[in-house]
């Protein structure tokens, strides 16, 4: 089977031969990967999913054989749920699950006790079938080489840890599904549907994908997990300098940006201020104050009902349509379209 760009394309020619032969087609074998303290809702969440895509489709469709398997004789997931488990054995496409995962923890002390299923998916891989991880499952696929070289996303939460454990990996922080050479990574947690849904879609054809998103009340429209990210829960870069003048520019969202005076503010050189900020936070004072303002819109797209003209002048745009560009490429969402999404009703 290979890599999952590639379904479509060797399940259409597989039904193909098999319609001209008489012979039933094959259904996608799909093993999940569970192990001590991945999350129960991840390891059933995508063969739920396909088991209801295989409801929509009727039995003249290629289905899903689906197993959880493990090279472990018993797994008890995280909370304490134990999970009955097979022997890891061959399959088209191979899910690893994420696991229980807080900012701050040592997570080499958490793979460490992982090496049977690290030494499972780089076997799996090895044979050449598609291996797909959700969430935080990523670090597995960090663990097993897998992501060296290629392009990856995790949870927005966990990328830079990511990418700091995996330098030579290119993470993608916004998007919520990456294949690249037969290898997926997915979002946090509720992009495991995203994934399933596009498995669907090259199985099983966009109609059963989208039957099956509205039959579950699944998204299955989104493009980004940009819109979700709340910089609050981030750790936060920097020593004191540089939060003083992150505290400066938020403080003054709505002025215009002038780097001379912002370095005269805190008695340095434009050229030192730059430096600094730089080494410390990786960016420069700019980038933080676009990123700071569209944070502020998005607050008060969320819980106002101020014009987006309004918001753009209050976060320091005074043009609408830059404003909204702007917003779109941060978010992934034109301002308006970004309100529909996520307006509080609490607000």
């Amino acid at each position: 089977m290979g890599r999952i760009a590639d379904y479509g394309g060797n399940l259409a020619t597989r039904r193909g031969e098999a319609k001209q032969e008489g012979a039933g087609v094959d259904a996608l074998r799909v093993g999940v990967l569970a192990y001590p303290g991945s999350f129960a809702s991840e390891v059933f969440g995508v063969p739920d999913l396909l088991t209801m895509a295989t409801h929509v489709a009727g039995p003249d469709r290629a289905g899903y054989e689906v197993s959880v398997v493990s090279p472990r004789r018993s797994v008890t997931a995280a909370g304490g749920t134990a999970l009955a488990v097979a022997p890891v054995r061959e399959a088209d496409v191979l899910v690893v699950p994420g696991f229980e995962l807080v900012p701050g923890l040592d997570i080499g002390a958490k793979l460490a006790p992982l090496a049977p299923e690290v030494a499972a998916i780089r076997a799996h891989a090895a044979s050449g079938n598609a291996v797909v991880s959700i969430c935080v499952g990523a670090f597995l696929l960090a663990e097993a080489g897998l992501l060296r070289g290629r392009r990856a996303t995790t949870a927005w939460l966990h990328a830079d840890e990511l990418a700091r454990r995996c330098p030579e990996t290119d993470v993608r922080p916004e998007r919520l599904v990456i294949t690249d050479g037969g290898v997926t990574t997915t979002a946090a947690f509720s992009a495991m549907y995203d994934f399933a849904l596009e498995l669907i879609r090259r199985q099983s054809g966009p109609g059963v994908a989208r039957t099956t998103a509205r039959v579950a009340l699944v998204d299955d429209a989104r493009s980004s997990q940009s819109p979700y990210v709340d910089t609050r829960l981030l750790p936060q870069p920097g020593n004191e300098f540089s939060r003083r003048v992150m505290r400066w520019l938020d403080q003054n969202l709505a002025a215009r940006y002038d780097l001379a005076a912002l370095a005269a503010a805190f008695h340095v050189s434009t050229r030192t201020l730059l430096r600094r900020f730089a080494r410390e936070t990786g960016q420069s004072p700019l980038a933080y104050l676009q990123s700071a303002r569209i944070r502020r819109a998005r607050h008060l797209l969320e819980t106002t009902d101020r014009t987006v003209a309004g918001i753009a002048t209050a976060v320091g745009y005074g043009d609408p349509g830059t404003f909204a560009a702007l917003f779109a490429r941060h978010t992934g969402h034109r301002p308006r379209d970004y309100r529909a999404a996520f307006r509080r009703a609490d607000g």
